[in-house]
């Protein structure tokens, strides 16, 4: 039996054909044009379906589950996105649009945010499967995470639950995207990265101090942690600044809840098991309970860009 997985970005639609050990068949794309109408949005969405589905001569009727990943938020009992910055939806049936493009029933069709449909992703097939309680932190160009409880997306009363990259960990510290200030995104995204990087390297230029990443052409995520891996003391500091409030952010996600397995995923996390031992060290000193209480485990996320379809396939709710 197949499930369906839809990975719907600001960017690309990604859909997937997911046999029963959650493992992607098939994998279609198509750009999002995201300035359109929600309605040629959805049209291309099932456009993918049936063209996953063909690829194995499956009849979409014998789909035994299909999901979207929907950035926003994402309303699992009504069936709406109601907002989603990116895209044209505003309290949009997604679930009963797609329904009706497909000619399926609406309790086939399931919908979640898209960070919640990772992490139950990395829940049912990646770093956190076998466990009832775990969160995903995705570490690019914001902090986003998704929450598992009792093998069940946390969501809130209103679907809006989840935005741990909002947390404050610095009280009026960088202005975040949101509009509030000393957020974790502000300081453990990717972005946050580069700009702690560009300000080393500025702050160099001003004093004279040497560092090789003044001789990098684009400064990215990867600048500081290439260059900390090659000697680099400016680099070292960056970096060791950044785990600090990575770390940060990490022990109060343990202190709240006491899951099972955090995984990290995202550009940053590329630097695997290196990156959690400069973490764990820090979490462990902070974390409530110490050693007296049986410890959440720190892993790198496994299935990178598929979480998404994997998730959004495997959703229930």
């Amino acid at each position: 039996m197949y499930r369906i997985g839809i990975d719907l970005g600001g960017t690309n639609i990604a859909v997937g054909l997911v046999d029963e050990s959650y493992k992607i068949v098939v994998k279609k794309t198509t750009p999002t044009l995201a300035k359109r109408e929600s309605e040629a949005i959805v049209a291309d969405m099932a456009r993918l379906c049936r063209e996953v589905c063909a690829e194995k001569n499956v009849d979409i009727k014998d789909i035994a589950n299909i999901g979207v990943a929907a950035p926003g938020i994402a309303n699992h009992r009504n069936g709406c996105v109601e907002y989603s910055c990116n895209l044209p939806f505003r309290r949009f049936p997604l679930v009963k649009a797609l329904a009706d493009e497909l000619g399926v029933e609406e309790s086939r069709v399931k919908i979640a945010n898209d960070a919640n449909a990772a992490a139950w992703g990395e829940a049912v097939a990646g770093a956190a499967k076998g466990t009832s309680n775990s969160i995903m932190v995705t570490l690019g160009t914001g902090v986003g995470g998704g929450i598992i409880i009792d093998n069940k997306i946390f969501s809130g009363f209103n679907a809006a639950a989840g935005e741990i990259g909002h947390i404050v960990i610095e009280q009026d510290g960088a202005l975040c995207g949101c509009g509030r200030r000393g957020c974790w995104e502000a300081y453990s995204s990717a972005t946050a990265l580069v700009r702690m990087t560009k300000e080393a390297v500025e702050e160099c230029e001003r004093t004279g101090r040497y560092t090789s990443m003044s001789k990098a052409e684009r400064i990215s995520g990867r600048t500081a942690c290439d260059a900390m891996r090659a000697g680099d003391e400016v680099a070292t500091e960056v970096y060791n600044r950044y785990v600090k409030y990575l770390a940060n952010g990490i022990t109060n996600m343990v202190n709240i809840f006491q899951p099972e397995v955090i995984s990290l995923g995202g550009g940053v996390s590329n630097e695997g098991q290196s990156l959690i031992d400069a973490i764990l060290p820090i979490v462990r000193a902070e974390q409530y309970g110490g050693d007296v209480v049986e410890l959440t485990q720190l892993r790198i996320a496994e299935l990178g860009n598929d979480a998404g379809i994997i998730g959004a396939a495997a959703l229930e709710q």
